[in-house]
């Protein structure tokens, strides 16, 4: 057994002041090894101003008892009309032995109205005991893993239902915006030829109400980016990739495409490159030439292939 003893110096007067408390923070009928305990005292009636000097435990702390917490002072109650407050102080202390233990007394400096005294509160036993364990009939077990228990179907039920509206909500909306993609971009079935298809998104253009001169970059290059699509499918040169100078370079060799025509379009993909990277603005007499003439290269074009098909049916 060691005692713990706190010793506090002081020359003013010592005014006893009733027995200090000391409760267990784990509710058991005896304290424990490593069990934690509040030690402290309650002072009632304190008036307002009152300054409480407190002693410094932590020097006195050991590998038998520790403490875990220095002082802490709460308000228990106030009372406004008579300017007083209840408080109560306390420490946090652990024993880590067995045995009896003869606890400190406790001390708290106290100046009110110039008067300066100390209060004395009277020191408390307590007994440390351990879990006694018989060593005759005790057989040591291994450390058994947690228990698992087996999922049930009400207990899936929830989550596979939600894994299955969660899959319909993905297909919906996959379906949903491969139709709207398949709607904006004008195509119909995968089968459709080239001309179709590039005819069906020049129609989106007809009219004026694209040759403002803020929609004239969508005018433009909705009209090359569709003809460039079509090149691609019709002539087999990768257009959508190439600019402008790449991609007449690429087709002027082609038979099917006049001279006349080749200028023409040339023309118009140049114009195209300015409005949409120098934002020049067409005055509407040229954007009015704009569509036809894309329709009549897609049309051109589509009818000499069928000419040359027919041409090799003829042979054979």
């Amino acid at each position: 057994m060691r005692l713990l003893i706190v010793i506090l110096a002081c020359v003013l007067d010592v005014v006893p002041s009733g027995k200090a408390f000391l409760n267990q923070l784990q509710q058991r009928d005896s304290i424990l090894i490593a069990d934690q305990l509040e030690y402290g005292f309650a002072l009632e009636g304190v008036k307002d101003g009152t300054q409480i000097l407190l002693p410094d435990f932590s020097r006195a702390s050991n590998d038998t008892l520790t403490l875990v917490r220095g002082w802490k002072v709460d308000t228990v109650k106030t009372d406004r009309r008579a300017g007083t407050r209840d408080l109560r102080a306390a420490i946090i202390l652990a024993p880590f032995e067995e045995g009896e233990y003869q606890l400190p007394t406790l001390f708290a400096q106290r100046t009110e109205g110039g008067v300066v005294d100390t209060l004395e509160f009277e020191a408390l036993k307590m007994s440390v005991t351990t879990i006694q364990i018989d060593t005759v009939t005790f057989v040591p077990h291994d450390i058994k893993g947690q228990i698992g228990y087996p999922l049930t179907f009400k207990e899936l039920l929830p989550y596979l239902i939600g894994a299955v509206l969660l899959a319909l909500l993905v297909l919906g909306i996959v379906v949903l915006v491969r139709r709207h993609k398949a709607r904006l971009s004008g195509e119909g079935k995968s089968d459709d030829p080239p001309y179709v298809v590039a005819l069906r998104k020049l129609d989106r253009y007809r009219g004026d109400k694209y040759w403002a001169p803020e929609k004239q970059k969508i005018f433009y290059s909705g009209v090359t980016d569709t003809l460039k699509e079509y090149i691609d499918r019709r002539f087999g040169v990768d257009a959508p990739e190439m600019t402008t100078a790449e991609l007449f370079d690429a087709i002027k060799a082609e038979k099917d495409i006049t001279p006349g025509m080749y200028a023409s379009l040339k023309e118009l993909f140049e114009r195209a490159d300015f409005v949409k990277f120098a934002k020049m603005v067409v005055p509407d007499s040229d954007n009015a030439a704009v569509l036809p003439l894309a329709v009549k290269f897609v049309t051109e074009t589509y009818q000499s292939q069928l000419q040359g098909e027919e041409a090799r049916e003829n042979v054979l």
